[in-house]
């Protein structure tokens, strides 16, 4: 949730460059700006958001999840889009939280506002696919942010981590619980009781990252072209599938395998489906 301090001295030299053209995202519903983010729409059916305070390293702000919050909002309702891709741009994700909002901060003040609550308060609800694309450091809330995808791709010298320790302070958006889901409970302790970050590498050998790349560049493309594709699959069935492999990390196996089979038979009574089958024949 918060930076380590070695990535503030990389505040002077890094500079974020695009890898892709921007082309604003328009929809009937969606502000025509945000000051934190940039909106695009890379390929047919793909929404992409970009986190942009390169100043900061996107250090994260109350300000800047208002806008993503709203962002997600949008593209989820738009019909013309049918997956999402959150990154950072080639060189940092999100270094972590923007200190200057929590250094002065009182436990009342922290409990009575329920601080960074709105940092998870509209990613969980989203329906369509969000997928991850991590270069640089995702530290903190950056790494919090990324688990909150439903997929993430990552190059492989990323760098992911819960370093609040250092800052006498916990992860406060997730980190303890989505990151030991991901990793098991050994390697989640060691890594936020130490804040030692752990490489893109690792985190494909350890099923954190679906897929991991070589070069940044490639890393933001796989994530474009896989949102692609999924965008080309039925909607109806998209949004059922993340639906019931969300489910199972919250339920019993057995209740689990009982819900599956409930939005299975459901989805005999979709357009999509009859489609489907009748193309296959």
């Amino acid at each position: 949730m918060a930076s380590i301090r070695s990535a503030r001295q990389l505040l002077v030299s890094t500079r974020q460059k695009a890898t892709l053209p921007v082309h604003r995202f328009y929809s009937s519903a969606a502000p025509s700006s945000y000051e934190n983010i940039l909106v695009s729409a890379p390929k047919p059916g793909v929404g992409l958001i970009t986190l942009n305070r390169p100043r900061a390293l996107n250090a994260l702000s109350t300000g800047l999840f208002w806008e993503l919050n709203d962002a997600l909002r949008h593209l989820d309702d738009d019909k013309s889009t049918g997956a999402i891709v959150l990154t950072g741009g080639e060189k940092v994700f999100a270094a972590g939280a923007d200190i200057k909002e929590m250094q002065d901060l009182t436990f009342s003040d922290a409990f009575n506002t329920n601080f960074i609550a709105s940092w998870s308060a509209t990613i969980p609800g989203v329906r369509k696919p969000l997928i991850a694309a991590v270069n640089g450091h995702a530290l903190g809330g950056g790494c919090e942010l990324a688990l909150m995808a439903d997929i993430i791709y990552c190059s492989a010298t990323a760098s992911f981590g819960q370093p609040e320790i250092k800052l006498g302070i916990i992860p406060g958006a997730g980190g303890s619980q989505r990151l030991t889901r991901a990793i098991g409970k050994s390697r989640a302790m060691e890594i936020i009781l130490t804040g030692k970050t752990f490489s893109g590498t690792e985190a494909g050998q350890w099923g954190v990252a679906a897929r991991v790349f070589d070069e940044n560049t490639k890393c933001l493309e796989g994530a474009i072209d896989t949102a692609a594709k999924i965008a080309g699959m039925s909607s109806v069935a998209v949004k059922a599938a993340k639906e019931v492999v969300n489910k199972s990390q919250d339920l019993p196996l057995r209740d689990g395998l009982e819900y599956e089979r409930k939005v299975f038979h459901s989805l005999f009574g979709s357009k999509d489906q009859k489609i489907g089958t009748i193309h296959d024949v």
